[in-house]
């Protein structure tokens, strides 16, 4: 009896280690396609707003300002814009959704059940 437990608890192991891997492997793949779509989209909105400042820039020259002032106030303004954004980024980045959450459920159903067969 002893040895037909020890083999199905070898078993329940291996066979939780293999759901491990897969359910990490999935989240790394979903994870993997998104930081790829964010960093394109970054590169493009980052050469728009190149853009957007020089005309920022170009615009408070043409009002009067100084071009160094008008300069120095556009980058302010947008680096304020910038922190704000990694700011809000940074609190909706949840590692934790990582977790492989049913191999962690079904290593307790296991530890629970050795409980049971070994009373």
């Amino acid at each position: 009896m002893f040895a037909d437990l020890s083999r199905e608890f070898r078993t329940l192991i291996q066979q939780e280690i293999q759901l491990a891997k897969t359910e990490l492997a999935q989240n790394a793949s979903r994870m993997t396609g998104s930081v790829m779509l964010i960093a394109a989209g970054g590169l493009i909105a980052y050469g728009g707003l190149l853009a957007i400042v020089a005309a920022v820039v170009l615009g408070l020259i043409a009002v009067g300002l100084a071009a160094w002032a008008a300069a120095l106030l556009g980058g302010v303004v947008i680096a304020g814009i910038g922190y704000a954004l990694l700011r809000a980024g940074l609190a909706s980045f949840r590692p934790r959704d990582l977790k492989p959450r049913q191999t962690i459920e079904t290593l307790k159903e296991d530890a629970q059940w050795l409980r049971t067969q070994t009373r």
